[in-house]
């Protein structure tokens, strides 16, 4: 069995590690705290393994904070500095990024058409620029298991916005095997692996290793 040749890595309608861009918005602690549609240490693990994702496939990641300059919020996540604390953060006053000159310019600079979006809440800091974004021609796409809104009802409203507005809605663990595409590509496995594992403890290569049974004497 052989995989058929790379198909061109930028112009792919797939993502890919080099046709798109990791966007994360304002995961900090007051916004954290009131999530609730669905509970915070499954959004935090969630949101955490999304970064580690974009970080194992080298994409462009832009990270914009709110208000930290003001003294009115606080910085990122520690879980999220520890995986992001080498890269600059944007921060600003607008609820909506795409306001923010320095912010809008960054991702510009990048190139990229393809945006993966991340932010909270989902009804405000994730829907304003992503409309934005796609009314510039970028595609959004949007981890809907790694944002959250303030209620239940408020996320899926906005997710639902978003998508009939053309972002197309994807999950963390779609996202990690489309930029994978191929097992061959073993530089990104075990950064692959690393990341898989689900909120529950669900980890692909140890339910193997264990479905194999123990190794014959």
């Amino acid at each position: 069995m052989a995989s058929e040749t790379i198909r061109n890595p930028q112009t792919d309608q797939l993502l890919t590690p080099e046709n798109s861009a990791f966007i994360i918005i304002d995961y900090q602690p007051i916004q954290v705290s009131s999530i609730r549609s669905m509970p915070h240490d499954e959004l935090v693990f969630n949101i955490v393994s999304t970064a580690k994702a974009a970080v194992n496939y080298k994409l462009p990641i832009i990270h914009s904070t709110v208000n930290v300059a003001t003294g009115r919020n606080k910085p990122p996540i520690q879980e999220l500095q520890d995986v992001l604390g080498h890269l600059p953060t944007y921060d600003r006053t607008s609820i909506n990024s795409w306001e923010d000159t320095e912010f809008k310019q960054a991702v510009k600079a990048i190139g990229r058409r393809k945006l993966i979006m991340t932010a909270l809440w989902t009804e405000a800091c994730l829907t304003f620029p992503a409309l934005d974004a796609i009314q510039e021609g970028y595609e959004v796409y949007v981890p809907v298991d790694a944002v959250g809104g303030t209620s239940l009802a408020a996320h899926e409203a906005a997710l639902r916005r978003v998508e009939q507005a053309g972002a197309k809605l994807i999950s963390r663990v779609q996202m990690y095997c489309e930029l994978q595409r191929d097992w061959a590509r073993e530089a990104t496995v075990p950064g692959f692996m690393d990341v898989f594992e689900s909120f529950d403890g669900f980890n692909p290569e140890k339910a193997n290793e264990a479905a194999k049974g123990p190794a014959n004497g």
